[in-house]
């Protein structure tokens, strides 16, 4: 306790009023976690965040109870730090994502929470100790795919790299012994070099009369060494920046005047010069790198910076206000962090799995910076296109959006812009509106947001009857009658940890995807159980939960219900007579693939619904694709359209190319009634002479 006192009594100057809390405080002390507690009170000290912070993360450490007049930071940053970021094995997508939201909560009102979180997290992974529970290696990956890059993302590149360090070493431990083996092997090599680099160095600051500037070395990250060897391809040897020696100094003219002064005694390696002072990282950082070819032959990465860019890169978002006045803090942080504000915004309509994968994307990809036409400047993950950005400006702009200029040049909805491009939106009256199919085109969390808040709330109706459907299939599933359960007694909204006003929001939100269905499901049944325990488990288990789909002059039923859209998936084009399975897709009805559409593995598992056709079902067509590899005839084209047509097959097109290997691609699209037609057209077309092979598109 004594030495936790001393370590913030040498770091801060406490008034009265702190130091009575801090006693106050350390009355709960617990010696177990003494090595914790300064483990990461150092770190944050070193991080040179505020008293508050401190206070507030001993509070939250020893489980003290705060007073009502407590400073108003300190209760703000004790409650981010009261809520439960953990992610554990066995919880579903809806789950996960719910933490993940509670995170960003926690961040938008106090980003500070996120900094003492991940330095908690920290600690705690780097003392697991092989083998891992399952527990620890899912909390692994969770830290690997979100924590890591969040880190990164907020410009703590220091604490992003340990966070990745120990992921390596844990996840990928053979990698890491080898990893540390081959750097090892060099390390005296490396230092010899580092000592005659820096005494170089030092001459050439004496010379400029740079009285201020320090030099300081230092060994690339373990996880770093690995991605680098993993995305290019390289080996060790390859790999230029595996030590770098930085020099820091007071302004970007001596950043120049020093980058001169070694390249008037080094050689530099050629394309391995990167200003990036004049063209920072999309996240701020600034700096000078330039690789030469240092006294052992080898090359030796430089940096050169600015002590205020050493503070960016080192702090963060933190960087701008950690050394000014309070007053200015809030201002400058809210700036640079309004793209995790704009995502909880715009998040609320995403699922729980399309919610992640946009915050993995948001995270784990770069940013680029491109223009309206006026010169206003808007920012967007890399691999944004036209469409991102016509949502940016409005959500009728999207809606309306039919293509782009890019720099002049009049491009589709799935270009994919690039920094620095200057982007005018092309929109029209006669639009048809968003198509689901947009959603693979965007990337932001805006635009997906948008985009399935126009069909959640301008199909609800569709969405309701999905969603009544699926919670009926999810009940009979379990053996159980929908209609004994789905009744005002247990169709109580107020048992439920969603929130929704009328009964058909919740049928609507099932429908729609935004929750899951057997998280219903199994509490309505459990309500009914409760009170039928006899019936329940007298249920007959034979109950048959197949959709059938007919036709009739009314169009599609699917269990009689002539309201519900039916459509046929394109990835498979299932003709009658095969074997079919069902997805209640969202905002689209049910969605009818081949039962052996490789497709199928990749949907949500309670989204899918058996399915048979109806034996009275009507004259039914269904589009086809074909493809024929040939060897090049003249005649092939002719004799492949008379014999299909001889055969009483429609041809609905014809696309005929030469691959690289001289051979003839040709697609073919055909009307198809009933599965046997399939076999009897591959046959036609296996013999006419020059084809070599064909088969059905989808199989």
């Amino acid at each position: 306790m004594e030495e936790i006192k001393l370590l913030i009594n040498k770091n801060f100057n406490l008034e009265k009023q702190d130091s009575i809390l801090l006693d106050e405080i350390l009355k709960n002390f617990d010696n177990v976690k003494k090595e914790k507690i300064c483990d990461i009170l150092k770190n944050l000290i070193k991080f040179r965040l505020d008293l508050d912070s401190i206070l507030a993360y001993l509070t939250y450490e020893l489980n003290y109870e705060l007073p009502n007049d407590v400073d108003g930071d300190i209760l703000k940053i004790y409650d981010g730090l009261m809520s439960n970021f953990t992610i554990t094995e066995g919880m579903n997508k809806q789950e996960q994502a719910d933490i993940l939201r509670k995170m960003f909560i926690a961040m938008s009102s106090d980003v500070r929470v996120i900094v003492i979180k991940l330095y908690i997290m920290l600690f705690e992974i780097s003392n697991y100790i092989l083998p891992l529970t399952k527990e620890q290696h899912q909390n692994l990956i969770n830290v690997r795919e979100i924590y890591a890059p969040l880190a990164e993302r907020l410009g703590l590149n220091s604490l992003k790299s340990n966070l990745e360090d120990c992921c390596l070493k844990l996840l990928n431990p053979k990698t890491y012994d080898n990893l540390a083996k081959s750097v090892m092997l060099q390390k005296d090599d490396n230092e010899k070099q580092i000592k005659i680099t820096t005494g170089k160095l030092q001459e050439i600051l004496n010379e400029l009369n740079l009285k201020n500037a320090i030099i300081m070395s230092r060994q690339k990250h373990f996880s770093s060494i690995y991605k680098k060897i993993k995305s290019k391809g390289l080996s060790l040897a390859n790999i230029y920046d595996l030590i770098a020696v930085r020099v820091v100094v007071d302004t970007v003219e001596q950043c120049y005047a020093v980058l001169g002064k070694i390249h008037g005694i080094y050689k530099p390696m050629e394309g391995r010069f990167k200003d990036y002072i004049a063209s920072p990282k999309p996240n701020g950082y600034q700096s000078l790198h330039t690789t030469i070819i240092a006294e052992n032959n080898r090359p030796l990465e430089i940096q050169i910076r600015t002590f205020e860019m050493h503070k960016l890169s080192e702090f963060g978002v933190f960087a701008h206000w950690l050394y000014k006045e309070k007053k200015n803090k809030l201002s400058e942080l809210d700036k640079k962090i309004s793209w995790l504000r704009e995502m909880m915004e715009t998040s609320k309509d995403l699922s729980g799995e399309e919610f992640i994968e946009t915050l993995k994307t948001n995270l784990c990809e770069g940013q680029i910076y491109v223009q309206t036409p006026k010169g206003k400047v808007l920012e967007f993950v890399e691999g944004a296109t036209v469409l991102d950005f016509a949502y940016s400006i409005h959500t009728e702009i999207g809606n309306s959006c039919v293509g782009a200029k890019i720099n002049g040049n009049i491009k589709p909805l799935s270009t994919k812009m690039k920094n620095g491009d200057v982007v005018e939106i092309i929109t029209s009256q006669n639009s048809k509106g968003p198509s689901k199919d947009w959603l693979k085109i965007v990337k932001t969390s805006s635009a997906k947001s948008k985009i399935n808040s126009y069909f959640k709330h301008e199909l609800k109706e569709e969405n309701i009857k999905l969603g009544i459907n699926m919670l009926e299939q999810a009940i009979k599933a379990k053996n159980l009658s929908p209609s004994k359960i789905l009744i005002d007694k247990y169709l109580n909204l107020d048992q439920f940890k969603y929130v929704f006003n009328t009964k058909e929001e919740l049928f609507a939100s099932i429908g729609y995807g935004s929750v899951p269905v057997n998280n219903i499901a199994n509490k309505l049944c459990q309500l009914y159980a409760q009170d039928h325990k006899d019936e329940v488990s007298l249920f007959s288990q034979n109950h048959n939960s197949s959709l059938t789909i007919k036709k009739n002059k009314d169009g599609v039923l699917v269990d009689g219900d002539n309201g519900m859209l039916i459509r046929y998936a394109g990835c498979c084009t299932p003709v009658f007579g095969e074997e079919i399975k069902g997805y209640i897709s969202r905002g689209r009805g049910v969605t009818i693939h081949r039962y052996d559409c490789p497709n199928l593995k990749y949907l949500e598992k309670e989204r899918l619904v058996d399915a048979v056709w109806d034996s009275n079902l009507e004259t039914k067509t269904t589009s086809v694709l074909f493809k024929v590899i040939s060897a090049k005839s003249d005649n092939f084209l002719m004799k492949l359209t008379q014999d299909l047509l001889n055969a009483n097959y429609r041809i609905l097109g014809i696309d005929s190319k030469e691959n690289q290997s001289d051979k003839v691609v040709t697609t073919v699209k055909l009307e198809v009634k009933k599965q046997d037609d399939i076999a009897k057209i591959i046959n036609i077309i296996k013999y006419i002479k020059c084809v070599e092979d064909v088969y059905r598109v989808g199989k």
